[in-house]
């Protein structure tokens, strides 16, 4: 990892992140979660300040130890218990069915294996057990996905990863959860960036 994408990218994935728009997405990705929460994609720590009284424990996985430092007074104000337990969810160090919950906000597009990650969080999430995401990904229109595929490489370079291509949702039902419902629609911003997908998964009993 150069300077840049140790240093800049997670200032600036923060700052984009934290705007206020996307408060009501995080609002509704957390609604209702109790229990052990996995957060994939922690960054600065935005969701904590939605998540509801009854999430006891939240555990972390985030790469960037610049985010995790910006999370710090967020993580402080936290009732609950917050744990940084990995910086890959393709590789996550946790028992079987140990997690209540997934939520991961904006996050997926830049995980480096997606197909590993979407099994890695299908194993460690109990029977019954949701995922909740917010990711914005490949639109449906093919002239607005040829614009993707072209700037698909640039974004890489300058937001630590990213990709504009993916299709979080499948990813996951690939894994074996299945979908219970989901949404998707253009947000606010350039289209290429603001094809948005909200979505509830469950791994069945």
């Amino acid at each position: 990892m150069n300077w840049y994408d140790e240093n800049v990218a997670p200032r600036l994935i923060g700052a984009v992140c934290s705007w206020g728009r996307f408060d009501r997405w995080r609002r509704e990705a957390t609604a209702g979660l109790a229990g052990t929460v996995l957060e994939i994609g922690f960054g600065n720590g935005q969701n904590l300040g939605f998540y509801p009284p009854a999430v006891e424990r939240v555990l972390a996985v985030e790469p960037s130890p610049v985010a995790w430092a910006a999370a710090r007074e967020r993580v402080a104000q936290f009732p609950g218990t917050v744990e940084l337990v990995g910086d890959d969810a393709a590789r996550l160090e946790l028992a079987d069915a140990s997690c209540d919950h997934v939520v991961s906000t904006f996050t997926l597009c830049s995980v480096g294996d997606l197909g590993r990650a979407a099994r890695e969080i299908a194993r460690v999430l109990r029977p019954g057990g949701t995922v909740r995401l917010v990711e914005h990904g490949l639109a449906p229109s093919p002239r607005m996905a040829r614009w993707q595929w072209r700037l698909d490489g640039i974004e890489q370079r300058l937001a630590g990863g990213c990709h504009l291509t993916r299709e979080p949702v499948g990813a996951l039902e690939r894994a074996g959860l299945a979908g219970r419902w989901s949404r998707a629609g253009y947000a606010v911003g350039p289209s290429p960036w603001s094809y948005v997908t909200i979505a509830e998964l469950e791994r069945p009993r």
